[in-house]
């Protein structure tokens, strides 16, 4: 598989992820540089200012990305430097939400037709031997 073909695979699925293409576009952009200032997000995002900043307040507080801030000498508030939660902290909460959303809908259909079974549905994490 070429790079650019693993990237783009990459960017898909965590399109998958986020509720918004500058959510994922902020997340990738912090996944593949650790611990980077907002400016960093808006240059290498190509995303308006507000929108970046509002973006990494609302993903922070929804526990998708981490922030630190940066002790500096200068007169003025410390910036934050942000990370990427791991994306399998990520795919482990949408299974979460998958599970929750398909056992809803099965409790449902098994409402609607007497002739059909309770069907519980849950996505088993394997754990590395």
């Amino acid at each position: 598989m070429s790079p650019r073909h693993g990237n783009r695979s990459l960017e898909t699925a965590v399109h998958e992820l986020f509720d918004s293409q500058a959510e994922s576009r902020v997340y990738l952009f912090l996944l593949r540089h650790d611990g980077v200032l907002s400016d960093e997000v808006i240059r290498g995002t190509r995303l308006h200012p507000s929108t970046v900043r509002e973006l990494l307040a609302q993903m922070h507080s929804r526990h998708l990305i981490s922030r630190k801030k940066l002790k500096t000498e200068s007169i003025g508030k410390n910036p934050y430097l942000y990370y990427a939660v791991s994306p399998l902290v990520l795919v482990r909460r949408r299974a979460k939400t998958l599970e929750r959303r398909l056992n809803a809908l099965t409790v449902f259909a098994s409402d609607q037709d007497s002739g059909v079974h309770r069907v519980r549905i849950w996505i088993h994490r394997e754990d590395a031997s």
